[in-house]
Formats: C-alpha cells, structure tokens, sequence
C-alpha cells in the first residue's frame, strides 16, 4: 500500500468528546485513527471538526491535497438543522467538489447523502443498539469492492435511530437489515466517488457496550430500553457476539476502502 494521506472528519461536537474522554471512552476519531493503524502504517492522517475549529477556511483551501478522506459517527441527527449541523454539511459540499473518495460512515453518511440531495429521517423500525444483526448484501453489493471477502450475511457494530429515507439521484443499494433498508450505498456527488455504510467497522464492540452504560440513563429516558435489566440483558448479548467475532473481518470494509485507494 503506498502512503496515504487522509482526512477525517470528526463528526461529534467537542463537547461530546470531552465528555467521552471524562467517561474514559475513546473520541471515533480515535478509534478510526487505532483500527487504521491497525491495517496499515503507511498512512498521515489530519483530522478536522467542521463544527468546532475556527481554521475551517484554510482546511477547505487544502481539500485538493488528500488521497481520500473519512467522516465518522456522531450523535446529532440531521433533521435538528442546528448552527453545528449546518456548518458540518457547509463542510460536506466542499468537500465533494474536491476530494474523489470518501468514505462515510454512520452520520457521515447521513451528511453525505443530504448534500447530494437525499433525505434522513428517524427510523420507523427502531435503533440499533451497538450492534446490527443480519445485514444482507445485495447482488450489487457482491460486485462492490467494498465487500470483497466479507460474509454475505454478517452482523456488525452500529448505533443509531436514523437512517437514510431517500438516496441521492444514481446511488446503489448495496445492503440492508430489518432496521435500516439503507446499509450500504455507493454514490457519486460532484468530484466524490462515496462509499457509505450505516455502520461501525471501525468501532469496536467493547467501545459499544461502554456506550450503552454510558448514555443509559439518556436510553432509558428515551424509551429504547425499558429499565436497567434490559440493558445487562441486551449487553449480554453483544458480549457474546464479541466472543465470535473475527477483528479483521469486522473491519473489511475498512480495509477494503484503504486499499481501493492504491
């Protein structure tokens, strides 16, 4: 793999961040920089938080120089159209003019496909909950680079209570779940060639169940779990997937992305 130079992007605003990092849970930019690290050295990473930092500008004047560029997870929902979400997507269409590929993971996928003219909307078939069980590739999804040596039924970390509603004009459809229809897509936007995935291989499933506790007062309070127990129980559950999940086959579509770039 030659040396990459790559962008992420991180998506959560610093204050959430800061309250990962007081809880002791890694940023997503972390964990993205670690399992990164894991599949290749080869490789510089900048990171950038379009809603936070006040260099914004000079980031845009420098899109041109990376070999492709990674938005990662975050907990806000698109539909909010708050000051921070607004400059994340600002952030998005100029990224689009001139980096070719992206991969958009979660909410950036979320990001990508507003701007390319799509729509997100809460799920009416509830949230994933640190893990999706039975994601499905579809034929299209089989011929994609993305999934090249990947199961073609697999679960896999995830979090979220939104998905992708109505894809951009020409994306393809490459996977889905009983949760999310929109799993996996491939699109172009402006000079972006984008692989989207509503999803965490990056992440690992330890990070997930930190997650859980962490926001459990928040998940309970919103309804996605009933009380306490369900949580130990549901956590349960995940301990034991995490018992007979393979690492590098979690982090495939990763992978795949990082040597797409060659």
């Amino acid at each position: 793999m030659k040396n990459l130079h790559l962008l992420i992007v991180e998506g959560n605003l610093r204050e959430e961040n800061q309250s990962f990092t007081t809880g002791g849970i890694k940023t997503h930019t972390e964990s993205l920089k670690e399992s990164i690290d894991y599949i290749t050295k080869n490789i510089s990473i900048d990171v950038v938080n379009p809603s936070s930092d006040e260099n914004i500008s000079k980031r845009v004047r420098e899109l041109d120089k990376y070999d492709g560029m990674i938005w990662g997870g975050s907990s806000l929902n698109i539909y909010n159209d708050t000051v921070e979400i607004r400059r994340q997507l600002n952030f998005m269409r100029e990224c689009q003019k001139k980096i070719k590929q992206i991969l958009a993971i979660c909410w950036g996928m979320q990001v990508a496909v507003t701007v390319a003219g799509g729509t997100v909307k809460r799920s009416p078939n509830g949230a994933h909950r640190g893990i999706a069980h039975r994601i499905i590739i579809n034929e299209d999804g089989l011929k994609h680079p993305i999934y090249k040596n990947k199961n073609p039924i697999f679960n896999t970390p995830a979090f979220n209570f939104d998905e992708v509603s109505t894809l951009p004009k020409g994306a393809t459809l490459l996977s889905s779940n009983s949760v999310n229809k929109v799993m996996g897509i491939h699109f172009k936007s402006g000079e972006s060639n984008i692989w989207g995935i509503q999803y965490h291989p990056e992440i690992t499933y330890d990070k997930m169940i930190s997650l859980i506790y962490f926001r459990s007062k928040k998940l309970i309070n919103n309804k996605t779990f009933k009380d306490h127990k369900e949580i130990n129980k549901h956590v349960e559950m995940i301990e034991n997937e995490n018992k007979i999940t393979n690492k590098d086959s979690r982090m495939r579509e990763l992978e795949n992305w990082l040597n797409f770039l060659k």
